[in-house]
């Protein structure tokens, strides 16, 4: 019985020393980070909430400049740990490495076209610039060097014009796709081929928006491939599957631009009706599940757009940053906002703990 009572303490000890020690990371185990760009053109930082308590924590230094504009996931995060976000007026991304519930700024890396848009797969970081797509191995969470680069290009084969590029995104090991607008004609999503991950130097298969839309935009993936974009100008959602687009749906919604995709449901924010839609997509096919998931009641119509660890956020007419907390069905419950005291923002990620 002595022996058991020992025993009993010892875990007792175990588990409240395991508490101190989570108390004392600053909550590391626990804590979603919402983490949001500037965009300032001459000193370009990041500002660090807590999603939770919507405390500001950090305001940091990006060591270059922002600028960047009709684009989508100018800022990414990766596994919790680490965070990037695009210098436009410099041609670089910045790089911070999560310490507890602290960033810290890591470095900086080059790109070979002013970047606008970023996303993580296949064991790389890939950078969409105004001109090109990039792609730098990853060690880790250590963003290693340049290991592929290729030139944009929209259908017909010209090169595409300043501020066409919208968004870049990762389908496989063996393919990335790129959105680029071009209005008044339809727009191109450049389907890039990988290797071994990287950017492959052959030119990218230029694929036409469907006739009669406009502007492919943001788009999120599921992991069979299938993409949903939508079409903004045009208040329309295109399903690309295997290089091709095989359905258009009507959005329901005004100026639908920004996608992000929380398991089955991907939620798009549409600036002209200042509401978030809840979508899911098939093979073959795109479902509105709801049409008005969520309403914007804060700031302009919602802009950049991002999900994880069971918070959405969105930043809505520059200047404040929107929350809302979701279930396992994709329902949206409000949470509030957040004045960010800028009127340049652009670009949030939500970063969870690690592991989560």
């Amino acid at each position: 019985m002595k022996k058991l009572f020992v025993c009993l303490s010892a875990v007792v000890l175990l588990m409240a020393t395991t508490a101190k020690l989570k108390a004392g990371n600053g909550g590391l185990q626990g804590t979603t980070l919402a983490v949001v760009m500037t965009n300032a053109a001459t000193a370009n930082q990041i500002k660090v909430y807590d999603a939770g308590t919507h405390a500001l924590l950090q305001t940091l230094s990006t060591h270059g400049k922002g600028g960047a504009g009709g684009n989508a996931r100018g800022v990414r995060q990766y596994h919790g740990t680490l965070f990037a976000a695009v210098n436009n007026g410099s041609n670089t991304v910045a790089l911070f490495k999560r310490n507890g519930n602290q960033l810290a700024f890591d470095r900086t890396v080059a790109t070979t076209s002013s970047p606008v848009s970023i996303d993580f797969g296949s064991g790389h970081m890939y950078v969409a610039g105004a001109t090109s797509v990039d792609s730098f191995i990853l060690y880790g969470d250590n963003v290693g060097f340049m290991d592929g680069s290729t030139g944009l290009v929209l259908v017909g084969g010209a090169a595409p014009p300043n501020g066409s590029t919208a968004q870049v995104g990762s389908v496989d090991n063996n393919t990335l796709l790129v959105t680029l607008k071009t209005d008044p004609i339809p727009g191109t999503v450049d389907v890039v081929a990988l290797y071994g991950g990287a950017v492959a130097s052959a030119m990218p298969v230029a694929v036409s928006a469907p006739a009669g839309t406009l502007t492919p935009f943001g788009f999120a993936v599921y992991p069979d491939g299938t993409a949903v974009i939508t079409l903004a100008h045009s208040s329309q959602d295109g399903l690309l599957r295997d290089g091709a687009f095989k359905t258009v749906i009507a959005a329901g919604q005004t100026a639908d631009c920004w996608a992000t995709r929380v398991g089955k449901y991907v939620f798009t924010a549409n600036t002209g009706s200042k509401t978030i839609s809840r979508l899911i997509g098939t093979g073959n096919n795109i479902f509105v599940d709801n049409p008005v998931a969520a309403s914007i009641t804060t700031g302009e119509g919602p802009s950049d757009i991002d999900a994880d660890g069971g918070i959405l956020g969105t930043i809505s007419g520059a200047s404040f940053l929107s929350l809302f907390s979701y279930d396992q069905f994709g329902e949206l419950t409000a949470t509030g906002s957040i004045s960010l005291g800028i009127s340049t923002a652009n670009g949030v990620a939500i970063m969870p703990p690690p592991n989560n």
